[in-house]
């Protein structure tokens, strides 16, 4: 089979397009023929370096969608990946069973592979880490990427009022479609004065932050009191007042998906399950392209003005 290959961290250009040999499904494994596989921002850290522990060469990537040619769940059967043994960047993939979930008929195998890490991550820091009650209110940074439109169809079906940023015009009708109340553009001066005008100089519950490096010193001043914020994705260093988080009695809380307990990560795939057959969750797709051009992908990831998610097509 074909597959992606990294003998060496760096930029984009160490994904090699290779031959490799066959997985082959043991007792309590699935070995998954891939038609689409999601790519995350992550995959790109890792590439990079970020974790030198991580043994070469490997094949990147943990969401895939696909068909099941063997193992443990019914041959044939449209599945979704949240992790694999051999990586996701490979015509063929080898997961544990408990990893492997079904995707539904109304949703396309481009779809099936955007569904773990940015809708997971957006379940999770909206109700297990900012444990958001309907009727709450939630700022949502970088609302038109792939966690971002997730988390804005999620808010939107359990009764949040959202308040929604992105940076383009497409971004924008884009959110607003899917549920939010209310759209800022981030690539305006003090678009976050807005914030306090619209809740009645409230402040908002809790926010999904997207780049804390960023943002995060000016979040505490919107929040109110008992405020949240969970910080998803960061750059860099970031200064704060922490005084903004004491009056306000606010928490900062960070999250990593890849630290969710395995009864929460059931818990998460059971209802984005449920979402995904009721229709209140379709994940959005912003580009295709093939599995080959996984370094073009990789660059594409990480540039600004996201829309949807990216996916590799086999």
């Amino acid at each position: 089979m074909k597959a992606i290959r990294v003998h060496q961290f760096g930029g984009p250009e160490v994904l090699r397009w290779e031959e490799v040999p066959d997985p082959t499904a043991g007792p309590t494994q699935v070995l998954i023929r891939a038609r689409a596989i999601g790519v995350n921002p992550v995959e790109t850290y890792l590439r990079s370096g970020s974790n030198p522990k991580l043994a070469l060469p490997y094949t990147p990537g943990s969401d895939a969608a696909g068909e099941v040619v063997s193992g443990a769940l019914p041959v044939g059967a449209r599945v979704y990946t949240s992790g694999s043994v051999t990586g996701t960047y490979a015509e063929l993939i080898l997961c544990e069973a408990a990893q492997v979930h079904p995707v539904p008929d109304r949703i396309s195998f481009a779809q099936g592979a955007s569904i773990n890490v940015p809708c997971a991550t957006a379940y999770r820091a909206l109700f297990q880490r900012a444990r958001l009650m309907p009727g709450e209110t939630v700022l949502i940074h970088g609302a038109s990427g792939g966690v971002g439109t997730a988390a804005v169809q999620l808010a939107h079906a359990a009764g949040l009022q959202i308040i929604a940023t992105a940076g383009t015009t497409e971004g924008e009708a884009l959110v607003r479609k899917l549920g939010a109340s209310h759209i800022l553009n981030h690539r305006q001066p003090d678009y976050l004065a807005e914030v306090m005008s619209i809740t009645n100089n409230r402040g908002v519950d809790a926010i999904l932050e997207m780049l804390a490096n960023v943002n995060l010193g000016k979040d505490l001043g919107i929040l109110s009191l008992n405020g949240r914020v969970v910080v998803i994705g960061n750059r860099g260093n970031v200064e704060i007042n922490a005084r903004e988080a004491m009056l306000r009695d606010a928490d900062i809380r960070g999250m990593l998906l890849f630290n969710t307990p395995p009864k929460e990560k059931a818990s998460i795939h059971a209802a984005l399950g449920a979402a995904l057959n009721n229709g209140t969750l379709i994940p959005i797709v912003g580009k295709e392209m093939p599995l080959s051009e996984a370094a073009r992908a990789h660059q594409d990831i990480m540039a600004p003005g996201a829309h949807g998610n990216i996916v590799l097509t086999v």
